[in-house]
């Protein structure tokens, strides 16, 4: 079956409602006229879709300098719990089927796992999360606020061995009998509803928030959800759309969520990830991610996250020869990184 039948065939009904497998929630829907007045029943009615979707923002001369290259970033801060993967935690959550006494699990670097824990609180279901020992600590803080049990691993931040590592312990939680099946993981590293996530809101938002004028697309890769889905969707409507992936540019950095893909082994490449949409790849440093993220906070008043940064960085590349109009994904806010940033302030 290809990956575009696979997406299809998974498409929920009715994914803005909040169920989780079997359980039993009792919540009442949200209706149309108390989300126009922004009233609702349930925090995950909350997270973006075509209907509701997160901002975007054009940049301004102050931070891009090519009159002919339109840059608008989008802002998925705007999520109830902060980050593009809310969107993918809402899915992967609709999408797992969990009996009584199962408890949630899953490999996350902070975002992901902010979310299922959220939305696991909402539903009353437990869970627990491993993730590496060099999450920024502000992440792992607002997991332990969710009140998620923590398992922190020593792996790298851009893990390249699915077996080992934050990976490794929640695939051993999954499979181990003396277990006894005790734990349920939605494995977001291949489940395709994480891109199918993207296909069904952020894909059309974007498209329709640029009325389908939309030249670059720019999103790095992590789990290859949201690049995966927006790509498909977009050249689906505009097939010379342009799909910029981003990647740091060694294994050891410090981009958290991100990764290198760039002479990864078959086996070792994100299973999700569609490569036949993806035009061009760019490697980002550090410093010039983390930079990038300073300017636009200082030129325009947006605070991102250094993912964000690294994106920025590369539309200004492309900028620079080219004309039209980009859309640079915000997975997040510059608050969960503030730590990582000191380092780079010291430089001003």
């Amino acid at each position: 079956m290809s990956l575009n039948t696979s997406l299809h065939a998974l498409i929920d009904p009715d994914p803005g409602q909040d169920h989780a497998g079997s359980r039993d929630v009792p919540v009442s829907p949200t209706t149309p006229e108390s989300r126009a007045r922004r009233v609702y029943n349930n925090v995950a009615d909350l997270i973006a879709d075509p209907e509701n979707p997160t901002p975007m923002i054009r940049l301004s001369e102050r931070f891009n300098p090519y009159p002919g290259f339109d840059i608008y970033v989008k802002l998925e801060r705007n999520n109830p719990f902060g980050s593009i993967k809310d969107r993918t935690a809402l899915y992967l959550l609709n999408g797992t089927i969990l009996e009584d006494g199962q408890v949630l699990t899953e490999p996350t670097a902070g975002n992901t796992g902010i979310a299922l824990a959220a939305l696991a609180n909402a539903r009353g279901i437990p869970i627990e999360l491993a993730l590496p020992e060099g999450t920024p600590e502000e992440k792992k803080a607002l997991l332990r606020f969710l009140g998620a049990e923590l398992l922190e691993v020593e792996d790298d931040l851009c893990p390249i061995f699915p077996t080992e590592g934050a990976r490794g312990v929640v695939k051993s939680l999954v499979e181990s009998a003396a277990f006894d099946g005790r734990y349920v993981s939605p494995n977001q590293y291949e489940n395709l509803l994480n891109v199918e996530a993207h296909y069904r809101t952020t894909g059309p938002e974007i498209w329709n928030q640029t009325e389908g004028k939309i030249d670059y697309f720019f999103a790095a890769f992590g789990t290859c959800g949201t690049i995966t889905g927006v790509a498909r969707y977009l050249k689906e409507r505009k097939p010379d759309v342009k799909i910029i992936g981003v990647e740091p540019s060694s294994r050891q950095h410090k981009l958290s969520g991100i990764k290198k893909i760039t002479n990864l082994p078959e086996e070792h490449q994100p299973k999700i990830l569609d490569y036949s949409l993806i035009d061009e790849i760019i490697a980002v440093e550090d410093r010039d991610a983390f930079q990038a993220g300073i300017r636009l906070a200082r030129t325009e008043g947006i605070m991102v996250g250094p993912t964000t940064g690294a994106l920025l960085h590369a539309a200004n590349q492309i900028g620079a020869a080219s004309s039209g109009t980009a859309v640079v994904i915000s997975p997040d806010d510059a608050t969960k990184y503030i730590s990582a940033y000191a380092d780079y302030l010291e430089e001003d």
